[in-house]
């Protein structure tokens, strides 16, 4: 068992941790959130999961805030404001993590769309259903999670589960398990608010376990049929395999960097269900899942930004390598790639791709 001086270090560690990572979160998803807008792309279907997914993350970013300044203050009833941050901040993750998987659907859609067109009237048939389904998907994506936690704010409050799991570090700590003091309170509804923390536990495993497991079928099947895409047209140009190959880096880097967020925060939750009591790998996951799950909305940032200067670079390199060949070369190759524009097509995949998690 870690002693509690030791414990009131890290503690304190972790609150300037995610004082800092929920700052830096707050200004990544309001700059992809302002891009958006400025851009005035946030209507279009490629860019609606990922505007609703950077709005998630930053009022993520604004509950991780307010509870680390909350975190060893004497605010009147912090109790009760940091349980039911708590319980917000997780519609948000929930959330992030449906919107991911929305986005990672409409591209895997959007390619099957391209790969069966047959004609154009059963085409914008396609195009339209798919349209509904994704609005039908945002919209759960929003219900869902708050349906879920409605028990966690009714039967919490009621039963003043706030008091049986009073704990300092309940502002700074993604939930934290019952205080060991909380059975020797006169409560007649201890067992209630145990049984909310494990739900709430269960519920946040099962939907982190369920969109990485959809996310990594999706990206594999997406992967496979813009393959069979490109070679269908006949001819495979140099930026055609460029684009390939920058797609097989993206269907292996987002379930990586999708599992590299949350990650940590899941393997901790695991530990503490098979080991309550804080160890010193308690104290590590603790620091570790500080770090990354409060960073969720920089690292969507940064994702976008290194995808979108990827196939900046990208169409570059090709506009260099067309005004560098000859007349002849140039007929042939637009002769060759009638059917997919090698340019045009395939950066138009590869853009729509780059702004999901």
């Amino acid at each position: 068992k870690v002693p509690m001086a030791f414990l009131l270090e890290v503690y304190s560690a972790i609150q300037w941790i995610q004082f800092v990572m929920a700052t830096l979160s707050i200004i990544g998803s309001s700059s992809l959130i302002a891009y958006a807008v400025f851009q005035n792309i946030q209507k279009s279907p490629e860019m609606r999961p990922l505007f609703y997914l950077s709005f998630s993350d930053l009022l993520l970013g604004i509950c991780w805030l307010i509870e680390a300044l909350l975190y060893g203050t004497s605010a009147a009833n912090k109790d009760i404001v940091c349980y039911n941050l708590q319980a917000v901040g997780q519609i948000f993750y929930i959330s992030s993590f449906l919107y991911t998987v929305n986005y990672v659907w409409y591209l895997y859609k959007e390619l099957r769309m391209k790969h069966t067109q047959s004609g154009q009237s059963t085409f914008s048939l396609v195009i339209d259903n798919t349209y509904r389904v994704g609005q039908i998907a945002i919209i759960s994506s929003s219900l869902i999670p708050l349906l879920l936690m409605i028990p966690v704010f009714c039967l919490g409050n009621a039963s003043e589960c706030f008091r049986n799991f009073s704990q300092n570090h309940r502002c700074i700590l993604m939930h934290s398990p019952p205080s060991a003091m909380a059975e020797l309170l006169p409560s007649a509804n201890t067992s209630v608010c145990r049984t909310l923390y494990f739900y709430g536990l269960i519920i946040f495993l099962a939907s982190f376990l369920l969109s990485l497991f959809t996310i990594v079928v999706l990206l594999i099947q997406a992967q496979t049929l813009y393959k069979k895409f490109v070679k269908s047209t006949g001819f495979l140009g140099s930026e055609q395999w460029a684009a390939i190959h920058i797609v097989e880096q993206r269907v292996r880097f987002y379930p990586v960097a999708f599992l590299c967020c949350w990650g940590p925060a899941v393997i901790l939750m695991i530990i503490k269900l098979i080991e309550p009591q804080n160890t010193k790998l308690h104290m590590a996951l603790y620091i570790l899942q500080a770090l990354t799950a409060s960073s969720q909305g920089l690292l969507n940032c940064g994702v976008y930004g290194w995808t979108q200067y990827k196939f900046f670079q990208l169409k570059q390199e090709t506009r260099r390598d067309a005004d560098t060949q000859t007349p002849l070369l140039s007929s042939q190759k637009r002769f060759y790639s009638r059917g997919l524009d090698p340019l045009d097509s395939t950066l138009a995949f590869a853009t729509s791709t780059s702004t999901t998690l």
